[in-house]
């Protein structure tokens, strides 16, 4: 009797051997990649800085010497330095060290909030678009266009405004800001998987559309898309630190960056540094989300 049957074919031996050492090649690559994160000092300081700002928003209410809601007219400006106020007071005698702390949980939850709601709505229909092809590829890729004709800023003022003022509504402008072009990478980098070789094979071998996408397509997409997202979150802070400066965002009393540097615009001939303490935070945060994205980028380039 033949055994031509029970031996596997030349291909399919070639797709177990791939399947085999797919997983050693996926960490080295993982392990190659933290080797170069851990050789660049910028990225490693900045995301120290960003922890350390994260451990002390999440304990403010441990850090915090005072409540972030009790103010008094005589304690109104003090200076920075004051006795029990390290970093002065603001225009109702509330600490401002404490506001700062408790600030940086609604900035940072206003920030990363709608960037992870994009980056998993915009993966999914972006990687449909690239997988799909033709008319599914036009369709999603055309609304994509039109939301692109208006500038990010002007477009979730318009959405925010439309939706009334209010945090849940800021995040949901800001995620439909941030989902287009997510979108476009996701689906840029789709296109350049799906024609490679071991996508092929998996075709070859009768996988389906999902089983491929899921194990061959996703794992070399995820990483680009994902540091994208990061550079976005930079731009997500400054964004909804605007809506709340404009009065489409937090509400008073709670405490927030962008609405601290609007309530404390008018105290900044009498107290000018600690009118600038709320944008400092912004702008600390911000630049290091963005040496983090670069440090990641940089690092997952295989070619540098």
């Amino acid at each position: 009797m033949s055994n031509t049957a029970s031996t596997p074919s030349a291909a399919e031996a070639e797709l177990a051997v791939q399947a085999r050492q797919a997983p050693e090649r996926s960490t080295g690559y993982w392990a190659g990649v933290w080797k170069r994160v851990r050789r660049d000092p910028v990225t490693i300081f900045c995301a120290a800085v960003l922890l350390l700002m994260l451990l002390a928003i999440v304990f403010a209410s441990v850090i915090a010497p005072h409540d972030p809601y009790q103010g008094s007219m005589i304690r109104r400006l003090r200076p920075i330095g004051t006795p029990g106020y390290i970093l002065g007071t603001d225009e109702l005698g509330r600490d401002m060290l404490t506001r700062l702390l408790y600030g940086g949980r609604l900035s940072w939850f206003m920030g990363i909030t709608p960037v992870a709601l994009a980056f998993v709505i915009g993966t999914v229909l972006g990687v449909l678009a690239g997988y799909a092809g033709g008319k599914t590829n036009m369709a999603i890729m055309r609304v994509t266009d039109v939301f692109y004709a208006f500038p990010s800023v002007l477009l979730a003022v318009a959405i925010s405004g439309a939706l009334g003022a209010g945090i849940m509504n800021a995040i949901l402008a800001l995620t439909l800001v941030f989902i287009p072009p997510i979108i476009r990478v996701a689906e840029t980098v789709t296109t350049g998987v799906r024609n490679l070789d071991f996508v092929d094979a998996a075709r070859a071998s009768g996988a389906n559309a999902f089983t491929i996408v899921r194990v061959h397509v996703l794992g070399n997409v995820l990483g680009p898309i994902f540091v994208y997202a990061t550079s976005l979150i930079s731009v997500s802070m400054i964004l909804a630190s605007g809506l709340s400066f404009l009065g489409l965002g937090t509400k008073p009393p709670e405490p927030e960056w962008g609405l601290m540097l609007n309530t404390l615009r008018t105290a900044i001939y009498v107290q000018p540094w600690i009118a600038v303490l709320p944008g400092v935070c912004i702008f600390v945060t911000s630049i290091c989300f963005n040496l983090v994205s670069d440090g990641l980028r940089q690092a997952m380039d295989v070619k540098g």
